[in-house]
């Protein structure tokens, strides 16, 4: 997030990356490697920066230097490392500082609000080399993660999932009641708004999950995350997230309302 609005700022001033390269003693590879975030802050080079960049300001510019040690600070998730590739080191970093969190699922129940028997189940599937404990730890992980609807700032989730997931028996059926039963008292927490997408409706507009990540502080853009089998994609330019926040919209529009789909969940219930 800091290496974005670092970029943002450069082109805004219309330097190159070498001539910001040069005003922190580095190159403009090593500005291209910071606005990607793929290597660590030192807050002299984000205060060189910043006064290359116009902003003098002191209110803004410690903002951004509370970004840089917050960036250096190792999260929870770390000690989980050998567990995750860096592109999703980034994400539940993201989470964690995010305000609203916006998701839509086709395949399963999101992360968020996985029972951990559902997601013990998700997690093997079509991955029989993991080894009792290494799946004990990724599991161990997911429900961590949960924690963050415990905190005093707790971000805002809106889920939509499509309905073909209240069926599809992922670690059997009393593993699907089970999580079923969870999303219907997940209805009731303040932080979670949960929709559902009726078979008849298919996609309403989106071509696979994805998840928007909006946070407090104005000046940081919104991220949208799509995951893939070799990686995931971060997006943050305007013209993308915006692509994205219209069909988030009309799935909001489209999905049934929060009461029609506590209706939907204890049906599938009964028929679980």
């Amino acid at each position: 997030m800091l290496g974005s609005q670092l970029r943002r700022l450069r082109e805004a001033s219309g330097i190159s990356r070498e001539d910001a390269g040069y005003a922190i003693r580095g190159s403009g590879s090593k500005i291209s490697r910071l606005e990607l975030g793929r290597v660590g802050f030192k807050e002299r080079d984000v205060a060189d920066l910043l006064t290359l960049y116009g902003v003098t300001d002191d209110t803004e510019r410690e903002s951004f230097l509370d970004l840089v040690r917050r960036s250096n600070e190792p999260g929870w998730w770390h000690r989980y490392n050998d567990l995750m590739p860096g592109w999703f080191q980034d994400y539940v970093g993201l989470e964690e500082s995010a305000s609203r969190i916006q998701t839509y699922e086709i395949q399963f129940v999101p992360g968020l609000l996985q029972t951990e028997r559902y997601a013990r189940a998700v997690a093997t599937q079509g991955r029989p080399e993991f080894t009792e404990d290494e799946l004990d730890r990724r599991v161990r992980l997911r429900m961590q993660r949960q924690k963050l609807f415990s905190q005093p700032k707790a971000p805002r989730v809106w889920a939509v999932i499509d309905e073909s997931v209240l069926h599809r028996p992922i670690g059997g059926r009393e593993v699907l009641r089970e999580q079923i039963e969870f999303l219907l008292e997940a209805t009731s927490l303040a932080a979670v708004t949960l929709q559902i997408l009726p078979f008849e409706l298919g996609r309403s507009g989106a071509e696979g999950a994805f998840t928007i990540l909006r946070f407090a502080e104005p000046e940081l853009p919104d991220i949208v995350y799509l995951e893939h089998l070799c990686g995931a994609l971060y997006l943050d330019k305007p013209d993308e997230v915006e692509v994205y926040s219209k069909v988030s919209h009309r799935l909001a529009v489209d999905a049934q309302t929060p009461e029609q789909t506590r209706k939907t969940l204890k049906a599938a219930l009964d028929q679980a």
